[in-house]
């Protein structure tokens, strides 16, 4: 259809891109859960959250190429969706079984390493078209070494 077809029908770039955000949200809590349900220690869960997390980015590459938004507190409009609470639970538990140390707020911690690997992760696929297995052995090395050292 042509852009003025759209736009006669209603249809806006900003209804556009939050049907696609609202998509991505959904994407990302589906793709968690079986993370969130799954057992073993804090650093096994951030892993395995940190891979679910490329995954969901590998499947939305475009769109989080267009905007750095996408994973913002303020997008209120994903509804129950938190991008963050993963990656600080995991961190609690890490911290309580000894597998993390996050060596400052858990919350601020959780929060600057799920940025962190989203958007290195994000930039270096997207921007310098680096493989995914090479991009995820070193975005997950960086991240976890701030972590696992005491």
């Amino acid at each position: 259809r042509s852009r003025v077809t759209l736009w006669r029908q209603g249809l806006t770039v900003e209804l556009l891109l939050d049907s696609l955000l609202d998509a991505l949200a959904e994407d990302y809590r589906d793709t968690m859960w079986p993370v969130l349900a799954g057992s073993g220690t804090g650093r096994e869960g951030l892993v395995k959250t940190l891979e679910a997390l490329f995954d969901v980015i590998d499947r939305h590459l475009p769109l989080m190429l267009s905007s750095d938004l996408v994973f913002h507190q303020e997008q209120a409009r994903n509804g129950s969706v938190s991008f963050i609470d993963p990656f600080e639970r995991f961190m609690r538990e890490g911290e309580a079984d000894g597998t993390l140390h996050p060596n400052g707020r858990v919350s601020d911690v959780a929060e600057v390493l799920m940025v962190s690997a989203a958007f290195t992760y994000l930039h270096m696929r997207g921007r310098h078209h680096w493989s995914k297995a090479r991009v995820r052995r070193l975005t997950l090395d960086l991240v976890l070494r701030g972590l696992t050292s005491v």
